[in-house]
């Protein structure tokens, strides 16, 4: 993103609710994924098992892209996913291995 253009989430809903979008620019991305205290990778894979967990699929392959972006591998993904069934239901983790799936394969 350059310093003009819209953020992704200027893109999907700032005109709409453009307090939220500042919000998650500035707050989420710009304050709390940039704290030291826990890396970019480590803050992906916290949030793709907290997504999983939580069963809020819509933000997944966001994130797992992202997450690849920040180191995670296609492995480790699949493997904390795996892991995550036995915590948080099998439905869950079939929703996010199809979504890591199609992320990495598409």
């Amino acid at each position: 993103m350059t310093e003009n253009e819209p953020s992704g989430a200027q893109k999907m809903f700032g005109e709409f609710a453009p307090k939220f979008a500042r919000l998650t620019d500035d707050v989420l991305f710009g304050d709390v994924w940039k704290r030291p205290e826990l890396s970019p990778r480590d803050r992906s894979l916290v949030t793709i098992t907290a997504l999983v967990a939580g069963g809020n699929s819509e933000q997944l392959g966001y994130h797992i892209s992202l997450g690849r972006k920040n180191g995670l591998t296609e492995d480790e993904v699949k493997e904390a996913i795996i892991h995550l069934a036995f915590y948080t239901g099998w439905p869950k983790a079939i929703t996010a291995i199809m979504i890591a799936k199609d992320t990495f394969t598409g």
